[in-house]
């Protein structure tokens, strides 16, 4: 608190970074000082019985997951890890950036972002005054609910200094059917059929042959996969597994991966890792209707180089460029095609600067916006210019 004061008497903007590991998303901040929250680590409750925890914002993600599979528990949101993405190792993230960006995966079909797990924050805001939201408890009344504002905010709003989360028991067991060869219209559609069965999905994702490589160490090799994962009791996923897999048997070949060797390939679905090339091509994250992707991509195929590949039943698409951004023919595109938002997640720091990477609000909700951030930072001094 006393950090921001200063910088608020001193006019004197600030980065605010836990471990930086997400420092390339959003629009390069243009601050004097950064105020690192990196030391502000640690486990400050967590009791499994009542399926919650709280830390301190800087504590490293890493080492609560790893709490929580000692407990059989985990984040039901399936928390993206950039760093990989961005050319740094995996593992970097902070809590707080996890809430503040709004994190998701895989199971974000039927669990949810961040902000639909947060239990409560405390924080600090532009203004220098200290507060708190929610509680340590699944259901509290405790007026605004703060706390799913902030998520999102890439802490243009506040500084998080403690997150609360709910935290689920972890699945006993986890398979994930492997469809061979179908191309990507033929995959979106086995996925939406895989989706409206009675099988309790919790992944499904299509790779490209020039994708598929990428993931679990060339385990699925060069060919296209389309994937649905179950999870659940052994017996239960084997029933499922078993049902849904004679069903999908008589559109392409089958594989089943289990147990760890599942795992492997939705983390990396999870994290992009067929996009983390060391590189700064643009990387673009899209959010569509899941039956019209395909016919996205090849519409953008058509005016640029690019590679992508589906998650969330087609209803996300990962795309990388070989040139320019191209911001305002994807968006296009998108508008053309049922509508939707693009996101630029990876480029150089100039491209960054140059192009906008978060899609145009519509004026009602960019004035929302906007009377949000004056309530909570009217001095504009906590990561200005990033979004």
């Amino acid at each position: 608190m006393d950090a921001v004061r200063q910088a608020l008497a001193d006019e004197t903007p600030l980065l605010i970074e836990g471990a930086g590991s997400k420092a390339g998303l959003g629009k390069p901040v243009q601050a004097a000082l950064t105020l690192s929250l990196a030391s502000l680590s640690g486990v400050t409750l967590y009791e499994p019985e009542e399926l919650v925890i709280s830390v301190k914002a800087g504590t490293p993600i890493g080492q609560v997951e790893a709490l929580l599979r000692e407990n059989r528990q985990r984040f039901d949101f399936e928390p993206m890890d950039y760093g990989p993405l961005h050319g740094r190792e995996p593992g970097l993230g902070t809590m707080g950036g996890l809430l503040a960006c709004n994190l998701s995966g895989p199971r974000r079909l039927n669990k949810g972002a961040a902000r639909d797990h947060v239990l409560g924050i405390r924080a600090v805001s532009g203004r220098g005054e200290a507060f708190a939201s929610g509680g340590r408890v699944v259901k509290n009344v405790t007026g605004y609910d703060l706390s799913k504002g902030i998520a999102g905010s890439f802490g243009t709003l506040a500084v998080l200094t403690d997150v609360t989360f709910k935290v689920l028991p972890a699945a006993e067991t986890e398979e994930t059917l492997v469809l061979r060869g179908l191309d990507e219209a033929s995959a979106i559609g086995a996925l939406a059929a895989a989706m409206g069965s009675s099988a309790e999905v919790s992944g499904a994702a299509h790779l490209p042959a020039y994708v598929a490589g990428g993931v679990a160490k060339g385990g699925l090799g060069n060919e296209p996969a389309t994937l649905i994962r179950l999870e659940g009791f052994a017996p239960s996923v084997r029933a499922r597994s078993s049902h849904l897999g004679a069903a999908l048997a008589r559109v392409a070949p089958l594989e089943r991966h289990e147990g760890e060797a599942s795992f492997a390939l939705w983390r990396d679905i999870r994290d992009a890792r067929p996009f983390a090339d060391s590189t700064e091509r643009p990387v673009w994250r899209l959010s569509v209707t899941p039956t019209r992707a395909p016919e996205i991509v090849m519409a953008l195929r058509m005016r640029m180089a690019a590679e992508a590949f589906y998650d969330w039943q087609g209803g996300l698409v990962w795309l990388r460029l070989d040139g320019e951004p191209e911001a305002e023919t994807i968006r296009a595109v998108i508008a053309a095609c049922g509508g939707g938002h693009a996101t630029l997640v990876r480029a150089s720091p100039a491209v960054r600067a140059a192009t906008a990477v978060f899609q145009p609000q519509p004026p009602a909700l960019a004035g929302l916006s906007s009377r949000l951030k004056q309530q909570f930072d009217p001095n504009g001094i906590l990561n200005p210019g990033r979004m």
